[in-house]
């Protein structure tokens, strides 16, 4: 059974760090495109980082480019997002998804075809 489960969120205040971890079960991460999205009160799903299947290239959005870093642990299975300089405009719940179709960045969320279940990040002022 393949299954995606996140890990690692929590409150921290503004400037802070988080890393969040995306464990794989029933599936090779290394051989998928493994996306980090997140989702704030009200507002539609966004993409955050993406790490590809063919090569890991790695793609962020604008607003997170510079403070946020997706990476692969092979041997463990798990992708992180390491996140820093955390600002009150990250608090989201965060989604790490797998486009099992993917050879290079996948950012249109449709197209991923497994989803773990969210970590809440708090960011306070």
């Amino acid at each position: 059974q393949v299954q995606l489960v996140e890990s690692g969120g929590g409150l921290v205040q503004s400037g802070g760090s988080l890393r969040l971890s995306c464990a794989g079960s029933g599936f090779t991460l290394e051989y998928n495109t493994i996306g980090w999205f997140r989702q704030a009160p009200g507002k539609d799903r966004e993409v955050v980082a993406c790490i590809s299947s063919s090569d890991s290239t790695t793609y962020y959005a604008d607003s997170v480019k510079g403070r946020f870093t997706i990476s692969r642990d092979n041997a463990k299975n798990t992708v992180y997002l390491q996140m820093n300089s955390l600002k009150p405009e990250d608090t989201a719940v965060y989604y790490c998804g797998a486009d099992i179709e993917a050879m290079g960045i996948s950012m249109i969320l449709d197209e991923y075809n497994y989803w773990g279940q969210g970590t809440q990040v708090t960011v306070s002022s």
